[in-house]
């Protein structure tokens, strides 16, 4: 039979599902795909019953239909502090899986380069190989996640069409302070570059920390992709609805990419969600306080188990370092945590350009319940390594 496409050969299938599937087969406590185990508000659930009953179920608009848009436009407007043109600046996508995919195939040609930062959200390298572009990885150092700005101008200095930045950071945590976002929208307009930012988490960011959009800041908005979705935020990983933003003659592009991958994303979820989107600002503020609370409540366990880990400022993961237990294989070590500790966690690795095989990340969105069995399960941890 004919050879697969050359291009498969340089990324894997998702570890992190994987890893999903490895919890299932242990009955192991999933602390490794980060979907959270809430349902999303009520009034949203209820306005999503409404629309399956009377509709739409037939195809929107390819783009989005115009009252989601328009909604997400107003909620966008506020947190970002730009105007927005509902029918020139937004695509609506099938998750931000889909936004990013768009976003790189609109900037980058084939043999265009992109920089990475590492640790980085296993799709980034993929989407960059899968649009026919080369990544060039800049390191993000452990504990603190801090980049050197002499090797991000170094990477620049190979004249990328984008860099790709994840603000708050999947894996690590990171909130990018507005000193580092300058020096990122600096070199992008230095050397003409695209940034495309994956800002999932912008409302889950722990204080006195802040999320600042690279969009709004000046001179940026012509330059920068945004790429987000409603999963995170209102707790509807499933719905599959995310979006991209930008300058009208980006959207103009994106909206062809988009058309030819997924025609539109789903009609009656979009008519349910303009619920999530004018949800009050209070909504933000109780979602913001939930996760610090859990937040807190999963380091103290992290804790009293006597792990070392970096403190996240956002998102809802941790990265734990196992260096003292000895580990050499990250992946190994996780499905051994998955049988003998009940609890699954993502190898670090899977993040990683660099050869890094001690870290290991978990995620606490999830109930007081489940996060209290899990800290009782990881107090366990050290004496099963050294049984």
């Amino acid at each position: 039979m004919p050879q697969t496409a050359n291009r498969l050969t340089h990324f894997t299938e998702s570890v992190i599902r994987e890893m999903t599937r490895v919890a299932n087969q242990y009955d192991a406590i999933n602390l490794s795909q980060g979907f959270p185990d809430a349902d999303p508000p009520p009034e949203v659930l209820a306005a999503g019953k409404r629309a399956m009953e009377k509709g739409p179920h037939q195809y929107a608009i390819t783009w989005g239909a115009p009252g989601f848009r328009e909604a997400l436009a107003r909620k966008q407007q506020h947190w970002m502090g730009i105007d927005l043109d509902p029918d020139t600046h937004v695509v609506v996508t099938c998750g931000s899986t889909e936004a990013m995919m768009t976003a790189m195939m609109t900037a980058c040609n084939p043999g265009d380069k992109v920089v990475i930062f590492s640790p980085y959200y296993e799709n980034y390298g993929a989407d960059t190989i899968l649009s026919g572009a080369v990544p060039i990885y800049v390191p993000l150092h452990p504990p603190r996640f801090d980049f050197d700005p002499a090797e991000l101008r170094a990477a620049f200095e190979q004249n990328p069409k984008a860099i790709v930045l994840c603000n708050p950071s999947n894996p690590s945590g990171k909130v990018f302070t507005r000193e580092e976002l300058d020096t990122i929208a600096d070199l992008a307009k230095e050397f003409d570059a695209f940034v495309i930012t994956d800002e999932v988490y912008e409302h889950i960011v722990y204080a006195p920390h802040r999320h600042h959009y690279m969009a709004a800041l000046p001179e940026m908005f012509e330059r920068t992709i945004s790429c987000s979705s409603l999963s995170k935020t209102y707790n509807m990983t499933g719905w599959r609805l995310g979006y991209v933003i930008g300058p009208e003659a980006v959207i103009a592009g994106a909206r062809k990419v988009h058309d030819f991958l997924t025609v539109g994303a789903a009609a009656p979820l979009q008519e349910a969600a303009v619920t999530a989107l004018d949800l009050p600002l209070s909504y933000y503020d109780r979602l913001a306080a939930d996760y610090t609370r859990k937040r807190d409540t999963f380091l103290g366990y992290l804790d009293e188990a006597g792990l070392s880990y970096t403190r996240p400022q956002g998102a809802y993961y941790v990265m734990v370092d196992c260096s003292e237990f000895g580990v050499t294989d990250d992946n190994e070590f996780c499905r051994w945590m998955a049988k003998k500790v009940g609890v699954a966690a993502v190898p670090g690795s899977s993040f990683f350009h660099e050869p890094v095989n001690h870290l290991i990340r978990l995620h606490f969105s999830r109930s007081e319940q489940i996060l209290a069995e899990t800290g009782l399960r990881l107090k366990k941890l050290k004496s099963l390594v050294s049984v």
